[in-house]
């Protein structure tokens, strides 16, 4: 068997809130409740485990999504209808923008536990095809 991903806890205020926040973006749908975990399984097989966790233990974490076009598409329009500020950088400093590093596009925008979230729609060093 080769090794492969397969889960990770992701620490939040309210795992609740921040799994329906996540799966809300990206047009997934958040799984049921197991143990003191919000399961949210993306569509490699990788599943996020949102756990809370007292917030003064919480740590900035960034984590990256790779989707498609029409995917961007998709997602882009949820985080403008929800008011959500995103950024064309992880330094926070071209607000209201999207990237289009390596061909194609990315948004970046923090969760409610404050992780960086990004959504790209190339791998870096990937290149216009």
């Amino acid at each position: 068997m080769s090794v492969q991903f397969n889960h990770t806890i992701v620490p939040a205020r309210d795992n609740r809130e921040s799994a329906e926040f996540l799966a809300h973006v990206l047009g997934l749908t958040v799984g049921a409740a197991w143990g003191p975990f919000v399961a949210l399984d993306l569509s490699n097989g990788v599943t996020l485990d949102f756990a809370s966790v007292p917030a003064a233990s919480l740590v900035t974490q960034h984590y990256a999504f790779l989707v498609s076009e029409e995917e961007f598409d998709g997602i882009f329009r949820r985080i403008q209808e929800a008011g959500i500020t995103y950024y064309a950088d992880p330094h926070g400093k071209q607000p209201g923008e999207i990237n289009r590093n390596d061909g194609g596009r990315g948004v970046y925008f923090m969760d409610p536990a404050n992780h960086g979230m990004e959504v790209i729609t190339r791998p870096y060093g990937g290149g216009a095809n």
